[in-house]
């Protein structure tokens, strides 16, 4: 069964950097999509960006300037490059296969002076 573990979390400033890593287990993140979420608090789930073999990692029109996703096959790994953060990207993130009903547990962002 596949599974995703999220890590890379945690505090940092205003205008501040952070790189995610989703550690899948259970399937090959180079022959699927994978996606990454994020959720603030009282708000819906919503869509980050998605990486699929073959093709240019896609990022949420809002984000684009300031995410990137990557992906390391030999460590079955995908990453979120987040640049030049705000508070409003304090959120819990989270990364799944597309199509998938299997989520992590996602990694705290918490983005304040």
């Amino acid at each position: 069964q596949e599974q995703f573990v999220e890590s890379g979390g945690g505090w940092v400033q205003p205008g501040g950097s952070l790189r995610l890593s989703c550690v899948a287990s259970g399937i090959a993140v180079n022959f699927v999509t994978m996606q990454w979420y994020r959720q603030s608090p009282g708000k819906q789930r919503e869509f980050v960006g998605s990486i699929t073999a073959g093709r240019d990692p896609r990022i949420t029109d809002s984000l684009r300037d300031r995410f990137t996703i990557s992906r390391d096959t030999a460590k079955n790994t995908i990453y979120l490059q987040m640049n030049n953060l705000g508070p409003e990207d304090t959120a819990v993130y989270y990364c799944r296969r597309l199509g998938g009903a299997v989520w992590g547990q996602g990694t705290q962002v918490t983005v304040s002076p």
